[in-house]
């Protein structure tokens, strides 16, 4: 195990195969991040006194498993797209923006935006997750322990949202083609998001996504919702005539 503490330390990351902790109360969050973008495949990370500082662990590229033993900031693991990154703690504003693959592991809660514009990857909240999680995810798969607060899933384009606790007001508002599935109860649903079928391919692909998640949930107690696609199609009451 390599303990790194000092800026000077870290310009340097551990040997591949190697454990470092990086202790935030000695050193720079800028260095943490480029040590971590000069990790190689197979390195683990436990960071060290976090103190809810902003962008900790982002832009990995590389397989390498981070450990952030604490509260993070906003943009935890934002950018990410390898490996593994979990908070022990809650997580601020904007927890894995534009995710692309990979996992990033919140025990606690996340604040807003979680997993916003996410292309693809999981992203798991063990606790509740603050307003528009989701919002124009691209392909990205979260799941939520707890609730979800208001406009969530706005304008999802693909992947899927998995809440197991309530949603706020304008669930899925203008959604695309991203499935929402709620185990508990919905304040209301947002423009062109309805209520639909829970059919067999879907209790199976909740089951693998719950799985995943660590969770032991039964799929057949949530309800499906996505889009009625209204807002696809053109209507002539919706033009000005010149």
């Amino acid at each position: 195990m390599v303990t790194l503490t000092a800026p000077e330390t870290l310009e340097t990351a551990a040997p591949a195969e190697a454990h470092a902790v990086v202790d935030l109360s000695g050193a720079p969050v800028r260095d943490l991040n480029q040590a971590l973008h000069n990790a190689a495949d197979g390195q683990s990370w436990t960071v060290t006194n976090p103190g809810g500082k902003h962008s900790l662990a982002v832009g990995i590229n590389a397989d390498v498993t981070v450990t952030i033993e604490g509260h993070a900031g906003y943009y935890a693991a934002g950018m990410h797209q390898k490996g593994t990154v979990t908070v022990t703690g809650n997580a601020g504003v904007g927890l894995a923006e534009n995710i692309m693959s990979g996992t990033v592991h919140v025990k606690g809660d996340a604040s807003q935006s979680a997993a916003a514009t996410g292309h693809g990857g999981l992203v798991v909240i063990d606790g509740n997750a603050g307003a528009r999680c989701g919002i124009s995810m691209k392909g990205v798969d979260i799941v939520v322990g707890g609730n979800i607060g208001h406009m969530s899933a706005f304008m999802a384009q693909a992947g899927r949202l998995v809440v197991c606790g309530d949603a706020g007001d304008a669930l899925g508002d203008s959604i695309y083609e991203a499935r929402i599935y709620v185990k508990g109860g919905v304040a209301s649903l947002g423009a062109d998001c309805i209520e639909k079928p829970l059919k067999a391919e879907h209790l199976a692909e909740l089951a693998e996504l719950l799985s995943a998640a660590g969770r032991t949930d039964n799929p057949a107690d949530f309800k499906r919702y996505g889009s009625a696609r209204n807002l696809y199609h053109f209507h002539v009451d919706n033009s000005t005539a010149y």
